[in-house]
């Protein structure tokens, strides 16, 4: 099944079931408002959501209007909570090395997670706002799931049962600004703005045998200015798979439905520089931090820059066929200059 949500003049939008094909879509208003309201009672609305679905599917189902991945929200606007992993650790390992700093044994058996905040995502389709290109504007491309009620102290087959979606993110970094905050040894806050999420979030059934091991085993498809920039595969390299991280967020609390829990920037091993580009046979990268790595790594500093205001970012994912899954994500960066 697969779900988004319409801006509609209001915080939470309109729920609507999309094709598989993501060609059209149809109200959920009569089943639920919200992709929230959905949540909070998934068992009993899920069924009623996917009976539409099939229907949708089959040409069965009247006034159906062309979907239009510009017109969506992301599919939480907002949620009563965000927290993202850092599940690969060839990631990790590449900032520690590019500082000379070894990776602690800890970093393998307990996953690296930060609550972000998660009162107003952005969507799809809108800028990423900054005031300042000085704060080193950097894409994250990952995947994300949503979760149900889970229990505190849920084991990890428990926190399995409990994703009922999966979307991608871009979860956004000010590079320029983490130093400072990290050193006051409180976590992120200023550097992290608001993320955004594909157009629609999907179940987990309909992704076949490449969701195994609650993994999501397909290339992340990354551009940066209408240039291949990554296509590392998610399910490779991956340390913690989403179980664990849910289960992992629920250590010492419940999480409730809704709660979405981040991936991290999906990061595959590969040679160094010269090799892991797309351009020299790798599959590149999903964030400008990690070329810089391999920079600071064989040449002492990094060459590349971070976003600049006018570049533009696009992520997805496709199937077997060559179609989307998700929509993508595409965003252009644009100087804030208040609200309209």
């Amino acid at each position: 099944m697969k779900l988004a949500t319409l801006k509609n003049g209001r915080r939470d939008g309109a729920l609507i079931v999309v094709s598989r094909d993501l060609s059209h879509y149809i109200s959920a208003a009569a089943i639920a408002p919200t992709l929230q309201a959905a949540l909070d009672d998934w068992e009993a609305i899920a069924p009623r959501l996917e009976q539409v679905y099939a229907a949708l599917n089959a040409g069965q189902v009247t006034g159906a209007q062309p979907f239009d991945a510009s017109l969506c929200h992301s599919p939480l606007p907002r949620a009563y909570q965000w927290a993202d992993g850092s599940a690969y650790i060839n990631h990790v390992e590449l900032v520690r090395k590019a500082r000379n700093a070894e990776v602690p044994a800890s970093f393998y058996t307990d996953p690296l997670m930060y609550q972000g905040g998660s009162d107003s995502f952005v969507g799809p389709r809108d800028p990423i706002f900054a005031l300042s290109e000085e704060w080193g504007i950097d894409l994250e491309a990952e995947v994300a799931v949503i979760t149900g009620d889970v229990a505190m102290g849920a084991g990890v087959e428990a926190a399995a049962r409990s994703i009922r979606l999966l979307m991608l993110v871009n979860d956004v970094s000010l590079r320029n600004l983490i130093p400072g905050e990290l050193a006051k040894g409180f976590g992120f806050f200023q550097s992290k703005p608001a993320s955004a999420f594909s157009p629609v979030a999907v179940t987990p059934d309909e992704l076949g045998t490449d969701w195994v091991d609650s993994k999501l085993h397909l290339p992340l498809l990354v551009d940066l200015n209408q240039q291949p920039f990554g296509k590392p595969n998610a399910g490779e390299d991956m340390t913690f798979n989403f179980a664990q991280l849910v289960a992992h967020a629920a250590r010492t609390r419940e999480l409730a439905a809704g709660t979405i829990i981040g991936s991290g920037t999906v990061s595959n091993k590969q040679g160094g520089l010269f090799g892991s580009s797309i351009a020299h046979g790798g599959v590149g990268y999903c964030c400008l931090a990690e070329v810089r790595m391999y920079e600071t790594i064989e040449h002492g500093a990094p060459k590349t820059g971070f976003l600049k205001f006018g570049d533009t970012v696009r992520i997805d994912m496709r199937d077997s066929a060559g179609a989307s899954i998700f929509g993508c994500i595409e965003q252009t960066v644009v100087r804030y200059a208040g609200r309209n």
